[in-house]
């Protein structure tokens, strides 16, 4: 178990869990927001979860209103969108602070990887995606344009699924 998996997170619905949870599976962690223009990348969330879920992918979503405050809204709010909008059956977490002095302390360790081009630190907009091995080690990071579903995203999840292909 990792110092990731340890941390202590709660559910949308007020239940204390940990990453620890999903040990042993890879983990798609996204900072999400019901009013952003990134908003539809629930769909393709979606069907990454079900897609892959046999194959050990779990998706898991943290709602956070620090952006342009897109995500206004109660537990009970972002419940009922997420599930009569977009058909969202991954998990929720509560909102949370992913940047600044009330940083959660799962995105104070999310934050020290780098994407793509190199570059750690804050969190730049909703829908910033970070790739959680079964071991509970982050190993990709993806910004928030970068869809779900885009060649990248799935090369990187493939790489640490631990049930292969048949």
């Amino acid at each position: 178990m990792t110092e990731l998996q340890n941390i202590g997170i709660t559910t949308l619905g007020g239940a204390p869990t940990s990453l620890d949870e999903y040990s042993g599976r890879a983990v798609l962690v996204v900072n999400v927001a019901s009013k952003c223009g990134l908003t539809p990348q629930y769909t393709a969330l979606e069907k990454l979860a079900k897609d892959y879920s046999d194959r050990g992918l779990s998706v898991v979503g943290f709602p956070c209103n620090q952006f342009g405050g897109q995500e206004p809204g109660s537990a009970e709010e972002i419940e009922t969108f997420c599930s009569t909008t977009y058909g969202v059956t991954f998990p929720l977490m509560e909102k949370i602070d992913v940047n600044g002095e009330n940083r959660h302390p799962v995105y104070e360790h999310l934050v020290q990887t780098p994407d793509a081009d190199g570059e750690a630190g804050d969190v730049q907009w909703n829908f910033e995606k970070f790739l959680v091995s079964p071991e509970g080690e982050v190993v990709a990071r993806f910004r928030p344009r970068t869809e779900p579903d885009a060649p990248e995203v799935l090369a990187a999840i493939d790489k640490v699924l631990p049930v292969p292909t048949l």
